[in-house]
């Protein structure tokens, strides 16, 4: 068959991409960004679209030309047009396959996408399952409970960071918190009899593996598995955990939010013979993978550097604003001496000053709003390579100085350097 794979460019997304590539179909990629996918997957068909935007089934039909199925796997956690990505997008979508006699749709969900909940995540999750109901189309929908396996994403990878931290094993709300986890493998192993099997048709399924599981013990089979010794278990009480995630919701899109905790405190539990049943097959247990799939250092790096890649960005930032705010507020005698010892006229050393100074503070403001990498990354080495140049010429002693004040910028280059590689998370 020739899928249209939507979300193909996401942790869950690539995996299917892989499978479905496996058992011998062919993909066309809908995201934003083709050269992303195709990146790494050379050679693979891909096509741009955007759910928050594309409303119209109009839009959809030239994109079903030759297409047999259609996998949607997009989603986000939260934002403002997730509306649009989770319901309205993919209803336009649906409504185009049934126009072009598309008849197999398979979209994915989440276990956890009930009303109740009281999350926009949810309420849009669960609207766009019923758009795809109400359709006469041979539809499966998937409710999968948390996905995990070989590397991770979002909510999977601040559970390892936990598991990675030293000295202590932070538990929040006490960990009591269940899941029935199943593995990537096998949630694409039932993408691809969704797409393939036409007994599946018109059913809703919840992908679980065959184990429920709290927080604690996700966290704790994760240290083990990482080679880590056991360690403190201390209960992060709710207030402080809710507290954390308001933190998290002004932090853009990471997994710490308040939308997190909800979901995460509704449950993520099903019927696991209800879904072997209908499956014809029976998932691995957490511990079963983790043997299968032992960890590498790649993993151990990972978890410990989870939770030092926003302090790094938060000191970063603090250090920008801080050296800005110092040069502003400097007396305009100083500011002038440098000038003078530089060969320049007072005035306009005052001015290259306070604009070089201004810059500091705008990067530093950057990197708390989480501005584009690139640019910001730009920025940084240009102000960095440029006082150290600058400061070599005028002021050579610096570098002899047992405080190191040049030679300092050498470290700041590579924490920038650091901070570079971690943000590029996708």
């Amino acid at each position: 068959m020739r899928i249209l794979l939507l979300g193909a460019n996401g942790y869950i997304g690539r995996h299917l991409a892989s499978a479905l590539l496996g058992a011998g179909h062919t993909i066309c990629a809908a995201i934003r960004k083709p050269y992303q996918i195709q990146r790494r997957f050379p050679g693979i068909d891909a096509i741009a679209c955007d759910l928050a935007q594309d409303l119209d089934p109009a839009i959809w039909l030239p994109r079903l030309d030759g297409i047999d199925a259609v996998v949607n796997a997009a989603g986000v956690l939260r934002g403002r047009g997730i509306a649009s990505i989770h319901t309205d997008g993919p209803a336009a979508l649906y409504r185009a396959c049934l126009e072009a006699g598309i008849r197999r749709v398979v979209h994915i969900s989440a276990i956890s996408a009930d009303d109740d909940v009281g999350t926009d995540y949810a309420r849009t999750k669960r609207a766009g399952e019923e758009a795809l109901r109400a359709l006469d189309l041979d539809w499966v929908i998937l409710r999968p409970s948390l996905v995990y396996g070989r590397g991770s994403y979002g909510g999977t990878s601040l559970m390892r960071g936990l598991a990675g931290l030293p000295l202590i094993l932070p538990l929040p709300g006490g960990g009591g918190q269940i899941f029935q986890p199943i593995h990537m493998d096998d949630l694409a192993r039932t993408v691809c009899l969704a797409v393939e099997q036409p007994a599946l048709a018109r059913t809703t399924l919840e992908p679980v593996g065959p184990q429920t599981v709290t927080l604690a013990q996700i966290v704790r089979s994760w240290r083990s598995w990482l080679g880590l010794p056991p360690q403190r278990e201390i209960s992060i009480p709710k207030q402080i955990v809710r507290l954390a995630g308001r933190f998290g919701d002004l932090g853009g899109d990471g997994p710490l939010s308040t939308v997190a905790l909800k979901q995460l405190d509704y449950g993520n539990v099903g019927d696991p013979a209800a879904f072997e049943t209908a499956i014809g097959f029976k998932p691995m247990g957490m511990e079963e993978a983790l043997q299968t799939y032992p960890a590498t250092v790649q993993d151990k790096w990972h978890a410990r550097l989870y939770a030092l890649r926003p302090l790094l960005r938060l000191g970063l930032a603090g250090l920008w604003i801080a050296s800005g705010l110092i040069g502003l507020l400097a007396p305009a005698e100083t500011v002038s001496r440098i000038a003078l010892s530089m060969g320049l006229e007072a005035e306009t050393g005052r001015v290259i000053g306070w604009a070089s100074c201004l810059a500091d503070v705008l990067i530093g403001i950057g990197l708390l709003a989480r501005s584009r990498t690139p640019l910001l990354l730009a920025g940084q080495l240009f102000l960095i390579l440029g006082y150290t140049a600058v400061l070599s010429y005028a002021a050579a002693g610096l570098w002899l100085d047992p405080f190191g004040p040049l030679a300092k910028n050498l470290a700041v280059l590579l924490l920038v350097l650091i901070w570079a590689a971690l943000e590029d998370d996708r």
